[in-house]
């Protein structure tokens, strides 16, 4: 599915409360609700450099626990990041929630496919 991501955060900016870089560029659907009520919100992976928007693939999904708002990850359409370089672009935010990377063809309860 492709979607446009309007960026709230471009990579490098700096978070205003909590005082980390971005080192991807972040964002939202325009026109999205998430479960919290407020737009769609996006890690968009694959790009070098800061963006104010940007039109990508969704590759995969952050699904939270501990939160109301799961996290899609769009990509262009020629990358196709796995789990762990997902799990390593976004753990400077996700390293503070209850979360796992859902991939096209996990189980419904997200994360690897366990035998």
């Amino acid at each position: 599915m492709r979607v446009l991501v309007i960026m709230d955060r471009p990579m490098g900016s700096l978070h205003t409360v909590y005082g980390f870089t971005y080192p991807v560029n972040y964002g939202h659907l325009q026109d999205e609700l998430a479960g919290d009520g407020e737009e769609q919100d996006a890690y968009v992976l694959g790009l070098s450099g800061p963006m104010l928007a940007y039109e990508g693939v969704v590759r995969a999904v952050i699904l939270r626990a501990d939160d109301l708002e799961d996290k899609l990850v769009v990509t262009p359409e020629d990358y196709w990041p796995t789990r762990e370089e997902i799990s390593q672009a976004v753990a400077f935010q996700e390293q503070y929630f209850v979360s796992s990377v859902y991939l096209p063809g996990d189980p419904p309860e997200g994360g690897p496919v366990k035998p």
